[in-house]
């Protein structure tokens, strides 16, 4: 299969995420691009798709809304898996988060496989504001590897079924 992976991305933090789906997809026999959403202009020969986006605020990053308005008749036919990237805490890890608002229309709009929040990940030296003011007290990676893992051989056993 050939599985696109997308990302909508401030600080790097949600690439890497990204990126660590497309290794496991990788590593299964998935033929597998990771790409900022802001640069992909078609999905030919696409036959899944990951759009993941990092939350600032309960919002999900404007490029992954913008990849899947532009998108939209495409990803509606095709496999679709939406991930949102974000708490700065353990709370991602500590159970099922529901989706934000945002994540929940457009996965309800495309009739998308499913939606997974993941910790996020917020660097001591970040800049701008209100990031610098919130790398104060909240820097740190919430991303959990291991369960990034176990996320994405999911998504492989479901396209394999």
């Amino acid at each position: 299969m050939s599985v696109l992976v997308v990302h909508g991305s401030k600080r790097g933090g949600t690439q890497g995420l990204a990126e660590s789906i497309g290794q496991v997809l990788s590593g299964v026999g998935h033929d597998v691009r990771v790409e900022p959403a802001a640069d992909v202009r078609g999905l030919d020969g696409v036959t899944a798709v990951i759009v993941a986006g990092g939350l600032y605020a309960s919002r999900w990053h404007k490029d992954a809304r913008r990849f899947v308005r532009r998108h939209r008749r495409e990803l509606a036919v095709l496999p679709v898996w939406l991930v949102a990237s974000g708490p700065l805490d353990d709370s991602a890890d500590a159970g099922t988060l529901p989706p934000v608002a945002q994540v929940s229309a457009v996965g309800t709009s495309i009739g998308a496989r499913g939606e997974v929040t993941f910790g996020g990940r917020l660097t001591p030296d970040a800049r701008g504001f209100p990031a610098s003011a919130m790398a104060k007290t909240q820097a740190g990676d919430w991303r959990n590897e291991e369960r990034i893992r176990q996320w994405a051989l999911q998504v492989h056993s479901e396209l394999a079924a």
